[in-house]
């Protein structure tokens, strides 16, 4: 007799991919963002949605989330692998360059308004000291997981705006660890202020520093050696044992899992294996982090709301005010233009996704009253609904570019706003076409399938790349979007149809020259949208006709003429088929157009 499937312990996850399913694809055609969704579906499934409902109409239990912690779990992976994708879309150097905005602006205003909003916690509202810094710091921290997205949908990542407000993220982003450790210090340590905070700074740095040198060591020979294996599923798993391992390795020295994740994030993306990975960890980011919003939203406390609505409305208005006011403060200290600090202040002013982490710590720890922080949590909750919102009033008025915008062009997204060449193979004729463009000083961005060509290029200071590029996830994250030229040097004939037939699809102005095993294959790249094709017998043909014309002393000159002539005429040729069939639908077209006119004159 087969054992009855436990069907309780997968109500969890039934629900949230039964969520996801529907909350993703309306929410994108409501042009809100789906961590609203997210958040909201966590109220409707929980405790003061579905379950209070379930007391009166039995049948609608199953759909109700009895506890977060049936998620909790895998929704606290969420933010690992968030913290992880925003390291890999950084890197140390980059982290150099922008120090002054991320280290100055982005630090700056953390402090000014962990400071304030600690202080107010203490003085009005009767808080310990340990319990305002633990308030003080969440309440500090912006959503990353809202303002980042809202910004790609409403095309704003790329003003002096966005980019100040990538850079404040940054920085949050990069203090969370430590805080989330000063706040475990400060319950180990009894709440104990000076003493948590000293044990929390210096252990920390040692445990960072050992992971660094750790992961520059082992991590680019391990994808290596996974890349030569050419296997989709075991390079799935050296993404998921490095995120996990760098996670739990953090934990286990004290330190948050998030962190471990965004330092293994940073010393990935100097490597040739960051497009791959990006493309293989996202939809594991994007399900995580809808189930970590969900675990929050089943957490809320709508009674509270329901019990006290002014004290929460207030929390929530004051929050956006007093943060927003002491961001605008920052960002004019800083010398940026009124309009550019005006939209960081609206955008960053709510709360954030760590501030749940920060406030649930604290309150594990016994630093934080469980009251006061349920209070603050739905406040946060409804500063992030906002945020939307804001960021529309904010763009209203958009400003023009001035000097100190090119103060902020290294703050945009890698390649954003750069136009590449891309060379899709880098063998004998990818790497001639890489010197040529190299010699006209045009920038290029190459790939290969390769594991040990791709090393050798890196070492020779190649913009190069490991990956898949007959997948459209990788092009984009090869930023096709904003590339001038595609050029596809595979030898694979069916591999190199399917990127330019993708590449097309996906840019129809794209200038597309593609490498042809014949004439028959050149045909029909010409027929997937191929822009040139070059098939390599007729060029060989070419290339031995030119040299014999010259040895036999026919002039220079002439020959270089015929020979075009010549490779003009087979272009025509190969693309000749495309255009008869064009002529004979519309022939066919005229024919069907004329025999229904008739029709309808003589019924």
């Amino acid at each position: 007799m087969p054992q009855a499937l436990p069907l309780a312990e997968f109500k969890g996850a039934l629900l949230f991919l039964t969520t996801a399913g529907v909350v993703v694809p309306l929410f994108r055609r409501l042009r809100v963002s789906p961590v609203i969704g997210f958040l909201l579906a966590g109220v409707a499934l929980g405790p003061w949605g579905v379950g209070a409902l379930s007391t009166r109409l039995p049948w609608l239990a199953p759909l109700r989330i009895d506890s977060s912690e049936e998620i909790s779990a895998l929704a606290e992976l969420g933010v690992v692998f968030l913290l992880f994708m925003i390291g890999l879309e950084l890197s140390f150097e980059r982290l150099k360059r922008l120090r002054i905005l991320v280290f100055g602006l982005g630090v700056l205003q953390v402090v000014a308004c962990a400071a304030a909003l600690g202080a107010i916690a203490v003085l009005a509202f009767g808080q310990s000291r340990s319990a305002g810094l633990v308030v003080g710091c969440a309440l500090a921290l912006s959503s990353t997981a809202i303002v980042i997205p809202t910004l790609v949908e409403r095309r704003r990542l790329g003003t002096p705006s966005g980019r100040a407000a990538f850079a404040v993220l940054l920085a949050q982003d990069l203090m969370v660890a430590p805080m989330l450790f000063m706040v475990s210090m400060l319950g180990a340590r009894g709440g104990d202020f000076g003493e948590g905070l000293l044990y929390a700074v210096l252990p920390a740095v040692a445990a960072v520093a050992l992971i660094v040198g750790a992961g520059r060591l082992l991590l680019r020979p391990l994808f290596h050696q996974v890349a030569h294996a050419h296997s989709t599923e075991f390079f799935m798993a050296a993404c998921l044992l490095v995120i996990m391992g760098t996670a739990i390795l953090s934990a286990m020295a004290g330190l948050s899992m998030a962190l471990g994740a965004f330092i293994a994030g940073l010393l990935l993306a100097e490597t040739e294996y960051r497009r791959e990975i990006e493309v293989t960890i996202e939809p594991f980011k994007g399900l995580l982090l809808g189930l970590f919003f969900v675990s929050i939203g089943a957490e809320l406390d709508i009674g509270q709301v329901i019990a006290a609505p002014a004290l929460i409305i207030g929390l929530t208005v004051g929050l956006i005010m007093v943060k927003g006011a002491i961001i605008l403060a920052a960002a004019l200290a800083m010398r940026l233009r009124l309009p550019v600090a005006r939209e960081i202040a609206l955008l960053l002013g709510p709360g954030g996704e760590f501030a749940f982490v920060m406030i649930g710590a604290g309150i594990a720890q016994g630093v934080v009253n469980a009251g006061t922080g349920a209070q603050l949590m739905v406040a946060v909750t409804l500063s992030m609904a906002a945020i939307p919102a804001l960021s529309a009033f904010a763009a209203r008025a958009p400003a023009r570019a001035t000097p100190d915008d090119a103060d902020l062009a290294e703050l945009a997204p890698p390649s954003a706003e750069t136009e590449r060449v891309i060379v899709i193979g880098y063998g004998r004729v990818g790497k001639l076409v890489g010197e040529l463009l190299d010699a006209h000083k045009k920038p290029f961005i190459a790939v290969d399938g390769s594991a040990s060509l791709v090393r050798r290029a890196r070492g020779n200071s190649q913009n190069i790349y490991w990956g898949d590029a007959t997948r459209l996830e990788f092009l984009r994250k090869c930023d096709i979007a904003h590339a001038s030229a595609l050029v596809v040097t595979l030898d694979a004939p069916h591999a190199c149809e399917r990127v330019v037939e993708l590449a097309r699809k996906e840019r129809p102005d794209l200038t597309i020259v593609a490498r042809a095993r014949d004439a028959h294959h050149a045909t029909h790249l010409y027929e997937l949208g191929a822009t040139d094709a070059i098939p390599e017998t007729v060029e060989a043909s070419l290339q031995l006709s030119e040299a014999v014309l010259v040895d036999i002393g026919v002039p220079m000159g002439f020959v270089i003429a015929s020979i075009h002539e010549k490779r003009d005429e087979y272009r025509r040729m190969f693309q000749g088929r495309d255009e008869e069939r064009e002529r004979r639908a519309i022939k066919l077209s005229t024919r069907v157009r004329d025999i229904n006119r008739k029709k309808t004159e003589n019924p």
